[in-house]
């Protein structure tokens, strides 16, 4: 079995083994207990994505659809609000006119979500957070990562690989007070901000958390850090962008490279032992069909952890064959 879909099952038993237990639980809102509406015990649950404009957001959405199919009783009404808070408030808005049983929020860089949060609850329904726990409001459950945990794993990798110092370059996604973004580099800074002979450069510019400005980024850091030793980014589509950069300007033997989250392009090229040397798993996947089961479970009746931690385990060549799943959405 692949190791993300035995990772799946793994967490999976470990959440429902501690449905009871922790004075952080959440018992489902009145009048979701149990069969739906319709009286035929399926779920109709709405997904209200900030954004699919990214590989890993987009992942996520199909991981979640994908995990209700498996369930055979849960039907998906997915909604995009490209990127807009109002147009999230609205599509959120849609979901219960049409009397769906839960609200999924997959909340992408968006640190909060007032409007949407509050109609969900004056509406009695259950809301899981997935990935990213807003900042403000009220929730159900939320299901995600350590985000500064992942980046203290990179920094203390990249720390072991250049014994003798040298500069590392940081690529952030944005915006300047996105909150994951910022618990990443923070783990990094962490850990190298005090290694004998590193020096941080931080990119001036932003890799709005896409290939296409990973490659940007990369270019002008290259421009003006000839000498860079490492390379780390926020996330792995930015990284794969800078490493096209780092190869385009002769230097894929001098600058190894550090990302998050687990792309199966970014997995491949750790497999491939190419400068892409270290993620951190914080799989779309995964969390997208925890996210699935979580609601499932509130709609049961279930007592659930409010907030849950999704492991995520350092990948590196030696285990990345592990974590590559060729049929999976992220």
């Amino acid at each position: 079995m692949n190791a993300k879909k035995l990772g799946i099952l793994l967490v999976a038993g470990a959440l429902a083994a501690g449905l009871n237990a922790c004075s952080s639980a959440s018992e489902a809102p009145t009048g979701t207990t149990g069969a739906t509406a319709s009286g035929d015990g399926s779920y109709t649950i709405g997904v209200a994505n900030f954004t699919l404009g990214g590989p890993y957001f987009s992942g996520m959405d199909k991981a979640i659809a994908a995990q209700a199919k498996k369930k055979g009783n849960v039907e998906i009404i997915s909604t995009d609000a490209n990127g807009d808070a109002a147009k999230l408030a609205s599509n959120v808005e849609d979901l219960l006119s049409k009397n769906v049983d839960a609200v999924i929020i997959s909340g992408g860089p968006l640190e909060s979500a007032p409007a949407a949060l509050n109609s969900i609850k004056t509406a009695g329904k259950p809301v899981v957070l997935v990935d990213r726990k807003f900042q403000t409001g009220e929730y159900t459950s939320w299901i995600g990562p350590d985000n500064k945990a992942i980046g203290v794993q990179d920094g203390q990798f990249l720390a072991e690989k250049l014994p003798d110092g040298g500069k590392v370059a940081i690529i952030k996604g944005g915006p300047a007070d996105n909150s994951i973004g910022l618990a990443r580099t923070d783990g990094v800074k962490s850990v190298l901000g005090s290694a004998k002979g590193i020096t941080l450069v931080e990119a001036p510019d932003f890799g709005n958390w896409g290939s296409d400005g990973g490659l940007t980024v990369m270019e002008s850091l290259l421009a003006t850090n000839p000498d860079l030793a490492a390379v780390f980014c926020e996330n792995d589509a930015m990284c794969l962008g800078a490493q096209r950069a780092i190869a385009d300007a002769g230097k894929a033997k001098q600058i190894i490279i550090a990302g998050v989250d687990g792309q199966a392009e970014a997995l491949k090229a750790i497999l491939d032992g190419t400068n892409y040397v270290v993620t951190g798993l914080n799989d779309a996947d995964i969390i997208g069909s925890l996210g699935l089961d979580r609601a499932v479970e509130i709609l049961g009746g279930a007592q659930v952890e409010k907030d849950t931690v999704v492991p995520s385990p350092q990948v590196t060549k030696d285990n990345a064959a592990k974590y590559l799943d060729p049929n999976g959405g992220f």
